[in-house]
């Protein structure tokens, strides 16, 4: 029987700390509960955390400055807890120190899912490549690749570039679907699945961040097109690849 992942939970809320010791735990997780970034730091020092559940309202301290810190010196997951009343600025500005991010109140079952996705992501990208391994999943497009079992994103010369966890989904999407016609409300329910009334100024931001990624020219965008008055489509030749 392989060896329980470490999880971290950080939170002020009690009752929340409780919950999600439970519900982890009973998922087969090693879980510790703390509720201040000392204590945080003190368990990663203690213990091979796999990954951070980490509030972004702690009484007395900013988890987002946490998650900050933590991200210059690891590449442990993060995964951000925050409240319904946050403004898409600092949403935007959450996607550059998290992994994912998760609305309170939310769903157990989501929470588990998302941890369980984040958990294989940093596995598959600790784990070399073998030469005959099973055929991988990946889509090219104008020379750029999509390595859906990594969840990562290589330019024509084979360099990675950085994506958040939803400019990723975003782009997936446009791949699995070229040409397609994507309203605002779709793209946000394929990039965070979010209420669209909260977070519809996200998607426009989102597009121009991508635009920047991988663009010749995100002022005249090639790949990722807008449909005035309707949404974007994804304009290039996608195809599998061997």
């Amino acid at each position: 029987m392989s060896e329980a992942l470490h999880l971290l939970v950080v939170d002020d809320d009690a009752d929340m700390r409780h919950m999600l010791n439970d519900a982890l735990s009973s998922s087969g997780y090693d879980v510790h509960a703390v509720a201040t970034g000392r204590e945080m730091h003190l368990a990663l020092e203690r213990y091979p955390i796999a990954l951070l559940i980490l509030d972004l309202k702690l009484e007395r301290e900013d988890g987002l400055t946490l998650a900050r810190e933590l991200r210059e010196r690891s590449d442990i997951p993060i995964m951000m807890l925050t409240g319904k009343g946050t403004d898409v600025d600092l949403i935007l500005s959450l996607e550059l120190a998290a992994d994912d991010f998760l609305m309170k109140p939310f769903n157990l079952r989501e929470l588990q899912a998302r941890i369980h996705a984040l958990l294989r992501r940093a596995r598959a990208l600790q784990t070399p490549a073998k030469a005959d391994e099973a055929k991988r999943n990946r889509i090219g497009f104008n020379g750029w690749v999509l390595d859906q079992d990594l969840r990562e994103l290589l330019d024509p010369e084979g360099n990675r570039v950085d994506l958040t966890y939803a400019e990723y989904n975003l782009l997936e999407a446009f791949i699995r679907s070229p040409s397609r016609i994507w309203t605002r409300e779709q793209l946000i329910e394929h990039s965070r699945g979010l209420d669209a009334t909260v977070y519809d100024r996200t998607i426009d931001v989102l597009i121009l961040r991508l635009r920047r990624k991988i663009e010749p020219n995100p002022r005249q965008p090639q790949f990722i097109r807008t449909e005035r008055g309707v949404g974007y489509l994804f304009a290039a030749e996608v195809q599998p690849l061997d």
